[in-house]
């Protein structure tokens, strides 16, 4: 009974370490981020999108998805940096999130990447899709999103 306590502690730190790719995602660590965008949303996990899909986001925060999302330009320009440093395809490296995006293509929401509609796609009923109010809420269905685990 004494041990339950450290081994539960173990399993919910090494989690990450045994989710397979795209259950598990390094969650935002940056408190700029994290401050910024989760006062609309949660923050997403910058390695769900490639580098030219954040810059993109970031430098049209005028039209955030209808919104004015606009921020000081030395804000924008500390938080784009973190989310292109740690974007899907940062430092020369290709997630398998990336998968069948075209070089030139630049998906601005991360529900329309093809790892993202083969994961959700037919999956997610109406019923589900109503409580949540859109595909953008993770958190409805992934109840550890926010850390970013994204298991069923």
């Amino acid at each position: 009974m004494k041990h339950t306590l450290p081994i539960a502690a173990l399993a919910f730190v090494a989690a990450p370490v045994f989710a397979s790719e795209g259950e598990y995602m390094q969650p935002v660590t940056h408190a700029a981020t994290k401050a910024e965008c989760s006062e609309c949303h949660m923050a997403y996990p910058a390695g769900f999108l490639p580098q030219r899909s954040w810059t993109m986001i970031m430098t049209t925060l005028e039209d955030h998805f209808g919104e004015n999302a606009m921020l000081d330009e030395a804000s924008r320009a500390e938080i784009e940096a973190y989310l292109v440093q740690n974007a899907a395809d940062a430092g020369g490296r290709s997630s398998g999130l990336l998968y069948r995006v075209a070089p030139d293509d630049t998906p601005l929401r991360i529900s329309e990447m093809p790892w993202f509609r083969s994961e959700h796609d037919g999956e997610v009923s109406s019923r589900k899709l109503k409580k949540a109010g859109s595909m953008a809420n993770c958190a409805a269905c992934h109840r550890g999103a926010d850390r970013g685990i994204f298991e069923d």
